[in-house]
């Protein structure tokens, strides 16, 4: 059985799970007029955490909590890389 550390080392890796936490910050910079800033990426993160083990399996021999958490701990550690470069991205362009 695979510990935590394994599940958040192979969250980390998950391309599709990147692509979507990208998806969710360009959707949330679009919309943060009407939706904010906080709320839009926090059930985003907690979205993407829970949906990637329901639907492809992701950590199923750990358990579905362990999953979620390792998910949720990798979502984390990625938003923050993300929403730096699109901000860099964004001061650029002005």
């Amino acid at each position: 059985m695979p510990t935590v550390a394994d599940l958040i080392a192979s969250a980390l890796t998950d391309p599709f799970r990147v692509i979507l936490l990208v998806g969710l910050v360009v959707t949330q910079r679009r919309t943060a007029a009407l939706t904010g800033t906080i709320l839009p990426l926090v059930a985003g993160i907690l979205f993407v955490a829970v949906v990637i083990p329901l639907t492809m399996g992701f950590g199923a021999e750990a358990g579905m909590v362990k999953a979620v958490g390792a998910g949720l701990v990798a979502n984390t550690i990625w938003l923050v890389p993300i929403i730096a470069i699109v901000r860099f991205w964004d001061s650029r362009a002005r």
